[in-house]
């Protein structure tokens, strides 16, 4: 977008109307999630910008502005979900480390690829462990 020269004043506007554009083309949610998250990426929106541009919203028919707040909720809402699943990773690595020692390799790989349930049911599970032993069965029964 810098490349574009944008001026600053427009910025707001412009990312409003790439996005408003962007639900009119009717893509798959894959690729839709995809492009807007290259306009927010490259059109990054201070506070006062951020207000413009919400502004800018208004003055488009309500319909598009449905479509383009489900966008941008969207994508929101997996980098979130995205994030607090890292973190939940992260969490139980370190408690499962306080409760029986370094994990091994094998182990480590095995917890990254645990579906969020599972991670969770291992969260509540750890609790009684007392050794890497209680762990390796637990994702043998459990992985």
């Amino acid at each position: 977008m810098s490349k574009m020269k944008i001026a600053k004043r427009d910025r707001a506007k412009v990312k409003a109307e790439c996005l408003r554009l962007l639900v009119t083309l009717k893509l798959d949610p894959a690729k839709t999630r995809l492009i807007s998250k290259f306009v927010d990426t490259y059109l990054r929106l201070n506070a006062k910008e951020e207000r413009t541009f919400l502004g800018e919203l208004d003055k488009i028919g309500a319909a598009q502005k449905e479509a383009i707040m489900q966008v941008t909720t969207s994508w929101e809402e997996k980098g979130i979900e995205t994030g607090v699943e890292r973190g939940q990773r992260t969490l139980v690595s370190l408690q499962l480390e306080q409760k029986v020692g370094q994990l091994p390799t094998d182990l480590r790989n095995v917890i990254s690829t645990l579906a969020p349930e599972k991670l969770s049911a291992l969260a509540i599970a750890l609790l009684n462990f007392s050794s890497i032993d209680d762990l390796s069965n637990w994702l043998n029964a459990n992985g």
